[in-house]
C-alpha cells in the first residue's frame, strides 16, 4: 500500500517513533550548543544548507527572520478572525490551511529579501511559485503527534483522468493526488519556525536521505526509522526539506508551543487542464512580492 498521508495529518497517540531524548522539559535546543551560536550561522551558510537538503532531504538554515519579522507575522496571523472551514482548531492543534488566501497580508511579509535569496538558490535556474501554505500551532503540552509519512499528495483545483496520476482524493472540497514521482522530487518545503523548537516541543524527526527511494510503502517504515534524527530549528530559522522525506514529530512535553509556517514550492507546470489549487507567482526581485 502506498504512503498517501497529507502534511501533519494528526494520528492515534502511539503510532510516531519516540524521540529517545534525554533532555529534559524546556532545555536548550541541542546539548551543549548555545541557541544564540544557531541564530548566528553565516549568510554563506545557504551554500551548504542547499548542498545538505539535496544529498540529505532536509536542512536547518537559522537566521532567515528576525525577530521583529517573525513577531510582525504572529500579530498578523493573531489578529484575523478564524471564521472559515480552513481554520481547523482542536485541543491539540490550531492549523489554518490555504493560508495566503486567508491571510492574503502575509504574502509581503512573508517574502522577505533573505526568502527570495534563498529561493534563488533553491531553483537557480527557474522561477519557482508557490503551491501550499499552511500554519500550524502546536500549543504547549499538545498530545498532538503525526505518523511516519512522507507528504506525497499535491492539491490541485480539479480532477482529471491523466496518466501517472492517481490515486485521486476529495475531502472538504479540496481535491489531491499523487503526481508522478518528478513532480514531487521538484517540490521545495520551507517551514519557518516562530519559536525556537527542539524535542521536548514537536520537532520533526526525519530519515536522512530516505527521499532518494521514491514513495516509501507504510508497512516498509519501520526499514527506516532507526537512523532517524531529531531537527531542532530557532525561531526565524527555516527547517528546508524533500516532500519524498519521511519524517515525524512527537506529542509535547514543554510549556512552550510550537508555531510553524509552512510554505512548498516549485517551478514545475502540471499537464494541461490541472493547475495547483493554491498556486501563486513568486517572483525573485524585490518589486511585487507574490502575485496570484
Amino acid at each position: 500500500m502506498r504512503n498517501i498521508a497529507s502534511v501533519e495529518h494528526p494520528t492515534q497517540v502511539g503510532q510516531a517513533e519516540s524521540s529517545g531524548s534525554t533532555s529534559p522539559a524546556g532545555a536548550g535546543l541541542l546539548p551543549g550548543v548555545a541557541t544564540e551560536a544557531l541564530r548566528e550561522t553565516p549568510q554563506d551558510g545557504l551554500e551548504d544548507a542547499v548542498y545538505t537538503l539535496r544529498e540529505q532531504g532536509h536542512a536547518t538554515l537559522p537566521g532567515v527572520f528576525s525577530p521583529a519579522e517573525v513577531a510582525s507575522l504572529l500579530q498578523t496571523i493573531e489578529g484575523v478572525e478564524a471564521n472559515s472551514a480552513n481554520f481547523r482548531r482542536s485541543q491539540d492543534v490550531f492549523a489554518i490551511r490555504n493560508l495566503l488566501g486567508e491571510i492574503p497580508q502575509l504574502r509581503e511579509q512573508l517574502l522577505t529579501p533573505r526568502l527570495r535569496e534563498v529561493l534563488g538558490a533553491l531553483f537557480p535556474d527557474a522561477t519557482p511559485h508557490l503551491t501550499k501554505a499552511i500554519y500550524f500551532d502546536k500549543p504547549a503540552g499538545s498530545n498532538w503527534l503525526v505518523a511516519w509519512h512522507q507528504d506525497v499528495m499535491i492539491s490541485v483545483d480539479r480532477r482529471l483522468d491523466l496518466p501517472g496520476y492517481g490515486p485521486w482524493s476529495s475531502k472538504s472540497g479540496e481535491v489531491t493526488v499523487l503526481p508522478p514521482r518528478q513532480i514531487l522530487e521538484g517540490i521545495f518545503t520551507l517551514r519557518l519556525h516562530l519559536d525556537d523548537c527542539n524535542e521536548t516541543n514537536g520537532a520533526l524527526r526525519v530519515v536522512p536521505s530516505s527521499h532518494r527511494h521514491g514513495v516509501i510503502p507504510n508497512e516498509q517504515h519501520p526499514i527506516y526509522t532507526p537512523q532517524a534524527v531529531t531537527c531542532p530549528v530557532p525561531a526565524g530559522g527555516l527547517m528546508l526539506m524533500q516532500p519524498l522525506t519521511l519524517h515525524a514529530s512527537n506529542r509535547s512535553t514543554s510549556n512552550r508551543p510550537r508555531r510553524v509556517i509552512h510554505l512548498e514550492f516549485s517551478a514545475a507546470e502540471l499537464p494541461e487542464g490541472l493547475q495547483w489549487r493554491e498556486r501563486a507567482e513568486v517572483p525573485l526581485k524585490p518589486a511585487n512580492y507574490l502575485s496570484s
